[in-house]
């Protein structure tokens, strides 16, 4: 009999703004080995194969986030995508809107394309509406609509619109002027678009992006719902000091 190899899992792991995790200090670029028993919330080292379930372990408004490796024996806990390893290499920091497009990609690869939805052109529409489904939408003016539970949506057009409604959903707007809406529980709304605005339901968080005259990013900044005075299901904007403004 042919013994299983061990398993090698991309994740996102969280930790406190010092980098260390329950008080144990890591280091990008570092490898570490965990020599006991190795089960989720219990032995070993966690991370989360969907990015966006990190946040419900580490709050984006005082957390590091960084890519790592889990590698060895994995034990899965079956409630969301934490899952504990034998061996875990800190790979890279990264920032919230890296972590949405993870998370988009991440549903992405594991949508059946019966799911999967894409429109391209000016005034175009694209809906998904299946768990763990994709809808795209990349001309001006365009809306992507996604509802499924760990559905993802994007819509990069110019006045375009992202919608996705499913718990542990994402939802990215690029476009100037644009709106993404993230409703679902744990769902997170990220618009890094000129004069973009974002809302996000009960439990879920939103990334804004605020520009200078020349389209650079002057502030980028994220807050859970229920903080910063963020309340669910309202569109919020960043204003030239990088402070959450309700849109008008």
């Amino acid at each position: 009999m042919v013994a299983k190899k061990d398993e090698t899992v991309v994740a996102v792991k969280g930790f406190d703004s010092k980098m260390q995790c329950r008080g144990y200090q890591f280091e990008v670029g570092q490898t570490y080995v965990h020599e006991g028993v190795v089960k989720a919330c219990e032995g070993g080292f966690h991370s989360c194969e969907y990015p966006l379930d990190v946040f419900g372990y580490y709050d984006p408004a005082t957390s590091i986030y960084a890519t790592v490796e889990a590698t060895g024996k994995i034990d899965r806990r079956g409630e969301d995508s934490k899952i504990a390893s034998a061996s875990l290499r800190i790979k890279a920091v990264i920032q919230i809107p890296d972590m949405v497009a993870m998370a988009i990609k991440w549903i992405t690869d594991k949508c059946d394309p019966v799911k999967a939805a894409h429109s391209k052109g000016n005034l175009s529409a694209s809906s998904a509406t299946g768990n763990q489904s994709a809808s795209s939408a990349t001309g001006d003016r365009s809306a992507s609509s996604a509802t499924g539970y760990q559905s993802a949506s994007s819509a990069t057009g110019y006045q375009s619109a992202s919608s996705a409604t499913g718990d542990r959903s994402a939802s990215s707007a690029t476009g100037d002027r644009s709106a993404s809406s993230a409703t679902g529980k744990n769902a997170v709304a990220m618009n890094i678009g000129v004069a973009g605005k974002a809302k996000a339901g009960k439990d879920g968080a939103i990334v804004l992006c605020n520009h200078d005259a020349d389209y650079n990013i002057r502030h980028i900044r994220a807050s859970k719902v229920g903080e910063n005075g963020i309340e669910a299901d309202k569109y919020y904007v960043l204003d030239d000091e990088g402070n959450f403004k309700e849109a008008a």
